[in-house]
């Protein structure tokens, strides 16, 4: 992985890889997103996505322990497992490294968490791209990518005109727009006061006024 820098506010750039990355806890309970905010912040901006919908992506794919050891045995019990703590499966990784020529691999991903979440935002950003302008007002848009991420560019798609997404992509969902204010005031201390990233603590989305829940 080509290392990278990161502007720390008010404080000197730093080189953005796996050393600066701290690696998840092997303690089950311990692992915390929030972590990752300077990352998550670099990412996105590198990528042009919102640093809110990766971080929140980050909290929805906290459910299983990241720790890398955990992960290798994770894969060894189940071979189709997804990577890093963003939970990238393997043929979206090889989607994602085609497109932007990364050098890394896949089983990166999961000694990486700087890689991690670059490969997680690059792919949001190819969402982004593909999915069309117009769509049904009861998602956002990031909403409608978080749920690209989750279920796949096509149900991604389908949801935007308006096909009702299934138990799982609606658990998604609901636990995306749970986590909103968790993940802006982890970035809220990253990005600093008076930032789209900390007013978004206290701005509730039209969405989930629309749409109590998917």
């Amino acid at each position: 992985m080509t290392r990278e820098t990161i502007a720390a506010p008010g404080g000197p750039s730093r080189p953005a890889g796996r050393d600066d990355a701290p690696t998840p806890p092997l303690r089950p309970g311990g692992y915390d997103p929030g972590d990752y905010a300077p990352l998550v912040v670099h990412s996105a901006e590198e990528a042009g996505v919102s640093a809110l919908l990766l971080m929140g992506v980050l909290h929805n794919e906290a459910y299983k322990p990241h720790h890398p050891l955990l992960e290798r045995l994770w894969h060894w019990w189940k071979p189709e497992a997804s990577f890093g703590i963003a939970n990238m499966h393997q043929a979206t990784f090889e989607d994602v490294r085609r497109a932007h020529g990364l050098t890394g691999r896949w089983e990166d991903l999961r000694d990486d968490p700087a890689f991690a979440v670059r490969a997680a935002a690059l792919h949001l950003k190819d969402l982004d791209r593909r999915l069309p302008e117009r769509h049904v007002r009861r998602y956002s848009r990031d909403e409608l990518l978080a749920l690209g991420y989750n279920a796949g560019e096509r149900n991604m798609r389908a949801f935007a005109r308006g096909v009702p997404p299934g138990p799982m992509a609606r658990s998604y969902l609901r636990r995306l727009r749970a986590n909103r204010r968790r993940s802006a005031r982890a970035l809220a201390a990253v990005a600093g006061p008076d930032t789209p990233v900390s007013r978004a603590v206290t701005t509730r989305p039209a969405s989930v006024d629309r749409a109590n829940g998917a």
